[in-house]
């Protein structure tokens, strides 16, 4: 049996206006690729619930493309608009569904430990961890919206965390 040489992780930074997915590739010497990365938005003239279905099938579409074994997904923490602190839960919710849906093993880090993963101190801005992110990683296209950026760090954060044992084989 032949020992998978590869390890697809999707990273996500959930939202319901906009939607930041990558997937990276890490190999046995832990080189990392990125293979995609996107910020999904959707309308904000849909309802609540069109915005949802959306998010949620443009991550089964990616699952479907680019079959990533690892999820990470950012937990997120609001302290002053509950409204929106509720929906981005709700999507959080759909995306971990489908994730486990999908077999993945789903990691969940915060936005501290993405920071520490990514620029070494929990308390870096972030145009520090956007800084460090083309220092790790090729990026080969031009990145507009942040929500891309965090979910190339969550998935970053993944690869340096989890084990050096591959889940994924091409």
């Amino acid at each position: 049996m032949d020992t998978p040489r590869h390890t697809r992780i999707i990273g996500i930074d959930p939202g319901y206006d906009r939607c930041g997915f990558a997937i990276i590739e890490r190999d046995i010497a832990r080189n990392e690729t990125l293979i995609h990365s996107e910020c999904f938005e959707t309308t904000a003239r849909s309802p609540f619930l069109k915005r949802l279905h959306d998010v949620g099938s443009r991550f089964a579409q990616l699952i479907s493309i680019h079959k990533p074994t690892v999820c990470a997904i950012e937990k997120v923490y609001f302290t002053t608009n509950q409204k929106t602190a509720m929906r981005v839960a709700e999507v959080r919710g759909v995306l971990l569904f489908l994730a486990t849906q999908h077999k993945q093993t789903v990691f969940e880090y915060t936005p501290n430990e993405i920071k520490v993963a990514i620029a070494g101190d929990g308390s870096a801005d972030k145009k520090q961890v956007i800084f460090m992110i083309p220092k790790l990683l090729r990026i080969e296209h031009t990145i507009s919206r942040d929500d891309e950026y965090d979910a190339i760090a969550t998935a970053l954060t993944a690869s340096a965390c989890i084990p050096t044992t591959p889940t994924h084989s091409r």
